[in-house]
């Protein structure tokens, strides 16, 4: 090899060894240089200490004050129908006509015979008085006189029921019988039910059964109106309690003015009771919810030792709740008034990370929430 080669191969390697030398140190400062940790951007709230009256809450069932079916009660042939399916009636409005041709020609027939009996009865009482006649045939024509009124009277039951009326005021449902058809007794003519007020039917374990009473005041939620919260008041109490849940029947009565609420529907039921609590209170959405326990993050100001800035750092906290109500909580332990705690976002949060708050895109969280897309 000759020299040439020899510091061609020197002279190589030197620059080689510079090379990695620079990109040593290169990798070295990306290395030990810290990258800005980017802040996570969320929404908080303080914990309030709030005047909340105590509930008791319940899912119950509504049913009509009066509700029935209106059927036949003899059998004829439907000649006339006098309503429309699901309009308003009143107490003794006919609803369906049956045929009674047969029974007005007995009646005619009744009518004479009643006639007859009076005529007989008062010539009898003319020839009594005259000595003319024994007292039983008095006793006789008079007992006959009764029998006809009572077969004349029958006559006119037998019409009367074969015009179907409605026995209380209420809202009818769908019509059940057509013209022309053969009723036997018995058969549906259409369904009847009187819907203001209406009844909410619920049940409530019996340790609650001491503070429960007569005329305490109720609010009723229905999934089918959200933006509605109706009020009543408690109106009965079973005297027993179930033998096999252990639970108390109450009723309450509820206006229903707008017959939006119907026989038959679940409902929401919350019983106000005359106490109050005061709570701490924190938004729903603040929670994380784990089998070890609840936690919120908890948003705290502290000094950053490498450029002595004032940064938001948040700490997870071990949080015990109470009842909820609507879009809050009631926290027990582990929290203080005052405290502010994440609202949302806290899915993507570390103990101990950087936030920013950005509160005007905070969510709305309200006591009584009336969604208006439900």
């Amino acid at each position: 090899m000759t020299k040439k080669t020899l510091f061609t191969a020197a002279g190589l390697l030197a620059v080689l060894g510079a090379i990695a030398i620079v990109k040593a140190i290169q990798i070295k400062t990306l290395v030990s240089a810290k990258a800005p940790v980017p802040r996570e951007a969320v929404t908080t709230a303080p914990v309030m200490r709030e005047r909340w009256q105590q509930t008791l809450s319940s899912v119950g069932s509504l049913s009509a004050v009066q509700g029935v079916t209106v059927a036949a009660e003899l059998d004829g042939k439907v000649v006339g129908i006098e309503f429309e399916s699901g309009r308003e009636v009143r107490a003794g409005d006919v609803l369906v006509r049956q045929n009674t041709e047969v029974e007005e020609a007995q009646l005619r027939s009744a009518e004479a015979s009643v006639d007859l009996a009076r005529i007989n009865l008062q010539r009898t009482r003319e020839l009594f008085a005259k000595a003319t006649v024994s007292q039983s045939q008095l006793d006789s024509d008079a007992a006959a006189e009764k029998q006809a009124i009572a077969s004349e009277d029958n006559i006119r039951a037998t019409i009367a029921k074969k015009n179907i009326r409605a026995p209380f005021s209420g809202r009818l449902g769908i019509r059940l019988v057509n013209l022309g058809q053969n009723l036997k007794a018995g058969d549906a003519v259409v369904s009847l039910q009187a819907l203001n007020p209406i009844y909410v039917d619920f049940y409530l374990p019996q340790e609650d059964l001491s503070q429960l009473a007569v005329g305490l005041p109720v609010q009723v939620a229905v999934d089918a109106f959200p933006s509605e919260q109706i009020a009543g008041r408690v109106t009965a109490i079973n005297p027993d309690v179930d033998s096999s849940t252990r639970n108390v029947r109450v009723q309450a009565t509820v206006d229903n003015g707008n017959a939006h609420l119907r026989p038959g529907m679940y409902v929401n039921v919350a019983v106000e009771l005359p106490l109050v609590d005061t709570v701490l209170t924190i938004p729903a959405t603040a929670v994380l919810y784990a089998p070890f326990g609840d936690t919120v993050y908890v948003v705290n100001e502290q000094k950053d030792e490498a450029t002595g800035e004032k940064v938001l750092v948040v700490r997870q906290q071990i949080v015990r709740l109470g009842v909820h109500r609507g879009d809050f909580v009631a926290v027990t332990s582990g929290l203080g008034e005052g405290d502010v705690v994440v609202t949302s976002g806290v899915f993507r949060l570390r103990p101990g990370g950087a936030v920013t708050v950005n509160n005007p895109m905070a969510p709305d969280a309200k006591l009584a929430p009336r969604p208006s897309d439900s």
